[in-house]
């Protein structure tokens, strides 16, 4: 696996990932009508283009193919962390975490877990802030505010 930042040609692959990984694995803590809600295959290319290029983005891939990805703003919000559905725990999310964590110069890493992701932020020393209710194309869907203080660059090894 290498991680790498990410480039404007991984979108499409990076869409088609989120949609999958959504529709198969998040199929377990939500319904049907909740991934469809949130995944719905039509993705703003342009506008998520422009947000991942405006934050610190990096992509897990192997054998050429895009096996991750995740972004952080400047504020040290973790806007996305998805891994595909066929290389779940496999240490991908933490590759990519770890890189993105080390990078960020906020003081506090946030994110809004899904109830699917919520175990994994907890063992990465995430606390929950808060649990939630947001309305996604009409459609309620539980997730969690979580937040951690961040480590300096140095105390962390990346691979």
């Amino acid at each position: 696996m290498t991680i790498r930042r990410y480039k404007p040609a991984d979108l499409e692959e990076i869409a088609r990932l989120f949609y999958e990984t959504v529709h198969t694995i998040n199929l377990k803590d939500y319904t049907q009508a909740q991934v469809d809600a949130w995944a719905t295959g039509q993705v703003d290319l342009e506008k998520k283009g422009a947000l991942f290029q405006e934050h610190l983005t990096y992509v897990a891939t192997e054998n050429h193919r895009i096996i991750g990805f995740g972004d952080i703003d400047q504020t040290g919000y973790i806007d996305n962390l998805f891994v595909h559905k066929d290389h779940q725990r496999q240490g991908v999310a933490t590759a990519i975490c770890d890189r993105l964590e080390s990078e960020t110069q906020a003081d506090i890493i946030k994110v809004h877990a899904s109830i699917t992701a919520k175990p994994f932020f907890e063992t990465r020393g995430y606390a929950t802030v808060k649990c939630q209710e947001v309305e996604k194309r009409g459609v309620r869907l539980t997730n969690y505010i979580m937040s951690k203080k961040n480590l300096p660059a140095d105390s962390v090894d990346l691979p």
